[in-house]
């Protein structure tokens, strides 16, 4: 019979993933020679400037159709393309250069990785450290802070999150809990005690200006200042974000030292991948997390023949895998997809009940 577990990183999950050898272990590479690697991993400033000044045309113009046609119902469309570049677009931009990967020039990295951070309310220092510790131990249950579908999966919550909620308004609380110079417990399990300092300092800017927002509407009598910066542009954009974040791990294996069996990687058409910044590429993302984002189609090719066949689209994904998935999980929460590998393809490697995943021979 399937014993719930516990997901927190201060739990019993935690040292058990500790005894079992799966933190900070391991896990299966594809072997890519030195060079052709080291090509891959050669970041650029020319192909994320030109997509980040695309971007910002497209920001300020439907900033600017949602202004002129404020008050009219002409205004929804503009705001709804405005909402996913705030609470989707900004998804990817903070993770790419939080891996300090999308810009050859890190002040670059760090101006984008700031602002992404704020509009998607993701505090900088939290989770940065918070996204290094899934790289480091992706899908571990106790050991991994970003897992979203637990098991059996609450699915109603999971819905939620299409609508920022309740992520929106735990993220404002937490930024007020950090401003007045406390991190939570967990939190400190993963954040260097050094970056503490920041974590406030950053906490209370940030609040200054969500106030400065409210204040702004409060004097002009107006609810436009909320359409563009803070929780709102957050909670009507983020769908998009969601609906790309699930496809990432949802249904597949924990516990486990393969990325090729806890991370899916999905076909996506141009403007979803302009959005998504290529994080659709998740096996190779998570298997060579150094290699910028504008390189992971080329990564892709290379491991193709030694990984799951992508899933043709989105749509294929979540109907074929991740909403039959869930459901199963729900009546038995230890199915997981094991997706079949190439032929010719390294095999997977099978969980001791005492030890570590390792590829078969």
């Amino acid at each position: 019979m399937y014993q719930k577990r516990d997901y927190s990183v201060l739990g019993p999950e935690n040292q058990a993933a500790v005894s079992r050898g799966l933190a900070n272990a391991k896990w299966y590479r594809f072997p890519i020679p030195r060079q052709q690697m080291k090509e891959l991993m050669q970041r650029r400033d020319g192909p994320p400037a030109r997509d980040m000044l695309l971007w910002l045309v497209l920001f300020l113009g439907f900033a600017y159709g949602g202004y002129y046609f404020w008050g009219t119902v002409w205004c929804v469309p503009f705001f709804l393309c405005y909402g996913v570049l705030y609470g989707s677009s900004t998804d990817s931009r903070w993770h790419e250069c939080g891996h300090g990967t999308a810009f050859k020039s890190q002040w670059l990295n760090n101006l984008v990785y700031q602002i992404a951070c704020f509009m998607i309310m993701r505090e900088p220092e939290i989770w940065r450290w918070s996204h290094t510790r899934h790289h480091t131990d992706t899908i571990i249950v106790g050991r991994d802070p970003e897992i979203v579908a637990m098991r059996p999966p609450a699915i109603f919550k999971i819905l939620l999150y299409f609508f920022g909620y309740p992520t929106a308004f735990l993220a404002l609380k937490k930024a007020a809990i950090h401003a007045t110079g406390r991190l939570l417990p967990d939190e400190q399990t993963y954040v260097p005690e050094s970056e503490w300092p920041k974590v406030y300092r950053t906490a209370r800017i940030w609040l200054v200006i969500h106030v400065l927002t409210v204040a702004t509407a409060l004097y002009l009598h107006s609810w436009l200042p909320l359409m563009y910066v803070g929780v709102l542009p957050l909670m009507y954009g983020t769908w998009l974000s969601v609906y790309f974040g699930l496809t990432q791990h949802v249904g597949l294996a924990e516990d486990v030292l393969d990325h090729r069996l806890c991370s899916r990687t999905v076909t996506m058409n141009p403007v979803f991948r302009f959005v998504y910044w290529n994080m659709n590429y998740h096996v190779e993302h998570h298997m060579f997390p150094m290699v910028p984002y504008h390189a992971l189609p080329r990564l892709h090719e290379i491991m193709k023949n030694d990984t799951p066949v992508p899933c043709a689209s989105t749509i294929e994904a979540y109907v074929r895998e991740i909403i039959p998935a869930l459901l199963k999980q729900q009546r038995d929460p230890a199915f997981t997809i094991r997706r079949p590998l190439p032929s010719g393809a390294t095999p997977y490697g099978d969980i001791p009940a005492d030890g570590v995943a390792v590829p078969a021979e």
